[in-house]
């Protein structure tokens, strides 16, 4: 698995994959407090996009 992208995804149990929300860190004072709260936690990448970055996990381009 490539550095860069065992940083930024997690593969649960199951197979699916997770990665955090962008936008957290900063320049958070404009934004409101439902914009902020809404952002934690992790969100699942959906299935269309999974094939690209399967693909990108193991060979590092994307055909």
């Amino acid at each position: 698995m490539r550095k860069s992208f065992s940083k930024r995804f997690k593969q649960t149990k199951t197979g699916k994959l997770m990665r955090r929300s962008m936008a957290q860190d900063h320049f958070r004072a404009n934004k409101s407090g439902n914009q902020i709260r809404n952002k934690r936690g992790a969100s699942i990448i959906k299935d269309v996009d999974m094939k690209a970055f399967l693909q990108f996990k193991t060979k590092g381009r994307i055909k």
